[in-house]
């Protein structure tokens, strides 16, 4: 095996001054720590304290608030008495006389009399008139139709019927038609004015029943 020489400069004796910058070392590394343990027990103190004071508050007073002021209400006008009137004193006077006048009576007028002639109204029931009876329908016996037709006729002075109209009509058109068709060839005894035949409007009912047929 090799062997080591003392002139190796690792392995060689440490000077003075070596020991000197080693010891300087080391007490500074103790320093070091002495110092980091001293400010490790004073700083939470000073924290404790910082907080302390960041966390209280201090509440500000409440401003105080004034009473609110009761204002009295308006006095309420009072309405003026006015004087009554003094009562005037009238001066009553007597009423002018009032003068009569009679009016002169006149002579009674003449009374008038106005008789004016009796209107007999037209006929159709005479028996010398020998009026036929309406024909009733074949088909309104078949579908056993009855009714009553009532006809305004207009017969002239000489007893002929001028005009027929339907006045108010059975509900059938067949009867309605055959009462006309009879009517028309009726004589009439005119309607009379006194002495003199005038001319006039009457009414004729028609009856078509099957129990009379």
């Amino acid at each position: 095996m090799p062997g080591f020489s003392s002139a190796d400069p690792l392995l060689a004796v440490e000077t003075p001054i070596r020991q000197a910058v080693r010891f300087a070392v080391i007490l500074a590394a103790h320093v070091a720590v002495l110092w980091g343990g001293f400010q490790a027990a004073t700083r939470p103190e000073l924290r404790t304290a910082a907080k302390e004071l960041m966390v209280s508050l201090i509440e500000a007073p409440l401003p105080e608030v004034a009473p609110p002021q009761v204002v009295p209400p308006p006095p309420v006008p009072q309405p003026t008495r006015k004087p009554k009137p003094l009562p005037v004193a009238v001066e009553s006077k007597a009423p002018a006389p009032v003068e009569t006048v009679e009016a002169a009576p006149q002579p009674p007028q003449p009374a008038t009399e106005l008789t004016a002639a009796a209107v007999t109204e037209a006929r159709f029931d005479a028996d010398y008139l020998s009026n036929p009876k309406p024909v009733y329908p074949i088909a309104s016996r078949r579908f056993g139709e009855e009714g009553k037709v009532l006809l305004r006729v207009k017969v002239s002075p000489g007893g002929t019927p001028t005009a027929v109209e339907i006045k108010r009509p059975s509900g059938f058109p067949r009867l309605d038609a055959a009462a006309k068709t009879a009517v028309e060839r009726w004589r009439f005894v005119p309607a009379q004015r006194g002495d003199d035949a005038i001319e006039s409007w009457v009414t004729v009912p028609i009856v078509f029943s099957l129990k009379a047929a």
